[in-house]
């Protein structure tokens, strides 16, 4: 179903906004639409995003609560990314 969006702006706003939707063969409308389906498309990924961090959020406790987690020292880590680096760099 679709629905009419609404809203007030200025004359020379409108004026000037239709001048430039006119020179790119489109409408304020076409424009407004788009705009919205960008930010809904934005929003949709966001809520992706979320539930995805979320969900890897919840794996890593329950390794945690499990046992299953491996702890390393700081030094490790570093070098690891450092190598993790080198390699995904040689592949260039």
């Amino acid at each position: 179903m679709d629905t009419r969006i609404q809203f007030r702006v200025d004359e020379e706003t409108k004026h000037l906004a239709q001048q430039m939707t006119e020179s790119q063969g489109r409408t304020i409308s076409d424009a407004c639409r788009d705009l919205t389906e960008q930010l809904a498309d934005q929003q949709r990924k966001a809520v992706s995003h979320d539930a995805w961090l979320t969900e890897q959020v919840n794996l890593a406790f329950d390794k945690f609560d499990t046992g299953e987690t491996v702890f390393i020292e700081h030094d490790q880590a570093k070098l690891r990314m450092i190598e993790r680096k080198a390699k995904i760099l040689s592949r260039g």
